[in-house]
């Protein structure tokens, strides 16, 4: 039976997900839906696929603009520039994209050249995302990267050459044998790379990864919040602000996209594995594609590629919208909960009552956020709503 417990002022804002699943070697740590390519990539195949997915999609979307798109993977950066293109004009004809949307396109250091930028930026893509992980070629190695220091340096000068101001760059630390002064020195030679948004993460070790069922030595509890803690004041002194719990930026230069998901915004998913979260008067639904590539290829276009959907309950949305905007270090405001989740606030107030009694949330009529106390125990915090 459909959900009747929502009521929606107007739809969220809606954002496109676009997953290419190859990628040139499956990384020890890395649970998403990525397969090492075994000889060439079926490109044109896989973006007729997509297409034709998105087109079987139109119905849930009809009539809504697209506010950002975001094209993941895999490493997506093992797609032709003209495969990209295809991919960006098959969007344009059946969706209406906002002008200046953010278009983003992950990359890897070891899968690019100036040539290959200079093609994405011409399709479209305004946006690139650079998997760096480390400077450290012994840190690299042991991530099981394909690429070294030398690459890595070189992909984030030729974003810059290829003209995209706005590139992130992902970084890990917590790594195998890692030092403290190990990942601050990451940390500064990704700074001085200029880049308007910088990812930085801790490695953990994801269930069914090879890292799970054999996990290397990794620094203890002490170094990993020794590490936290100093990074966050050197990136916040070279002018990058920390706006979610991995996430730092220049004024200005958050991804908008991610931005959406953890303010309980809709997607769309395009792709195999590819998952999308969509409202209507009546309900919001999740729903994903498929995994596996042959069989995605196989069923374009068809229902057969539909791997499941859920109609969320009210609990299952107020819950979900807090484990997402209290990751974020502003929080959000009030009203946004009733506009993300068509419910009242009240839903979630004695768990808010709760988490404020234990000094790991402020709110007040115009924000509701993480305290300090709360952003460091966030798992604490984000209990009271489960």
């Amino acid at each position: 039976m459909p959900q009747t417990g929502f009521h929606f002022t107007a739809p969220p804002p809606l954002s496109l997900y676009v997953h290419l699943p190859w990628c040139a070697r499956k990384c020890p740590y890395c649970d998403f839906n990525s397969h090492e390519a075994r000889g060439d990539i079926p490109e044109d195949a896989y973006i007729a696929a997509v297409l034709a997915d998105l087109e079987q999609d139109l119905p849930r979307v009809w009539g809504r603009t697209v506010r950002t798109v975001f094209i993941g993977g895999g490493t997506p950066s093992l797609f032709s520039p003209a495969a990209i293109e295809r991919l960006l004009s098959g969007i344009h004809a059946c969706l209406t994209v906002a002008p200046g949307a953010e278009i983003t396109l992950e990359a890897n250091p070891g899968s690019v050249e100036l040539g290959r930028f200079r093609g994405y930026r011409a399709a479209g893509v305004n946006r690139l995302s650079i998997g760096i992980q480390s400077f450290d070629a012994a840190k690299l190695t042991a991530l099981g990267r394909i690429h070294g220091p030398e690459e890595a340096l070189t992909a984030a000068a030729a974003a810059r050459a290829a003209g995209f101001e706005n590139f992130n760059l992902d970084l890990m630390f917590g790594l195998p044998g890692q030092t403290v002064e190990q990942a601050l020195t990451d940390v500064a030679t990704a700074i001085r790379l200029e880049p308007a948004h910088l990812s930085v993460y801790q490695l953990t070790l994801e269930p069914n990864t090879y890292f799970h069922r054999y996990p290397p030595p990794l620094p203890d509890d002490e170094a990993i919040w020794d590490m936290q803690q100093r990074i966050v004041p050197a990136l916040a002194e070279a002018g990058f602000g920390q706006y979610e719990v991995s996430a730092y930026a220049r004024a200005g230069q958050e991804c908008r996209h991610n931005l959406n998901y953890w303010r309980f915004g809709d997607y769309l998913g395009l792709g195999a594995g590819a998952h999308a979260k969509l409202s209507s008067a009546e309900e919001i639904v999740r729903l994903w594609k498929i995994k596996q590539p042959a069989a995605y290829l196989a069923g374009a276009g068809t229902p057969a590629i539909l791997g499941g959907e859920q109609i969320l309950s009210a609990h299952d949305a107020a819950l979900e919208f807090m484990l997402n905007a209290l990751r974020l270090t502003a929080g959000f405001a009030p009203s946004l909960f009733a506009e993300r989740t068509g419910l009242p606030l009240t839903e979630v107030g004695d768990s808010l009552r709760r988490a404020q009694a234990q000094g790991l949330i402020a709110q007040d009529e115009h924000q509701i956020r993480p305290t300090e106390r709360g952003r460091r125990y966030l798992n604490n915090l984000l209990e009271h709503f489960l």
